[in-house]
């Protein structure tokens, strides 16, 4: 779980996947790591909707995520279809930079980084 000390640094310190993964493929934090997948593409395309002038950095911390927690395909398509959700979710919402845009991304920034918190502190 060296991914979540990076990930927690990265933020500043989950409506999980419905295919069933096989008994051997779940881990008892997954329905967290699938949130934060969520948030992640949320958070990318709203900072860059907002100007953060960030590149892929967000894109960037959910490919790491996905090196270090994607050990099957199935485990890489739930990841990756949560952040997509998250994206494509605030895409159809968010057209321009909004007051509401902007608190969203304060509200996640802050729930990433409690759930990568927990991640770091609850998986050895």
């Amino acid at each position: 779980m060296a991914f979540s000390l990076a990930l927690a640094m990265a933020f500043g310190a989950l409506g999980a996947g419905r295919v069933h993964a096989a008994p051997g493929d779940t881990k008892p934090y997954d329905l967290q790591l699938f949130r934060l997948a969520e948030i992640l593409g949320a958070v990318h395309y709203l900072r860059e909707l907002c100007g953060a002038d960030e590149g892929q950095l967000w894109r960037e911390r959910m490919s790491e995520l996905v090196k270090s927690e994607g050990s099957t395909a199935l485990r890489r398509a739930q990841l990756t279809r949560n952040f997509n959700k998250g994206y494509r979710s605030y895409s159809r919402t968010y057209n321009t930079c909004s007051p509401s845009a902007q608190n969203v991304i304060n509200r996640f920034l802050t729930e990433g980084t409690q759930i990568a918190d927990r991640l770091v502190k609850s998986v050895p």
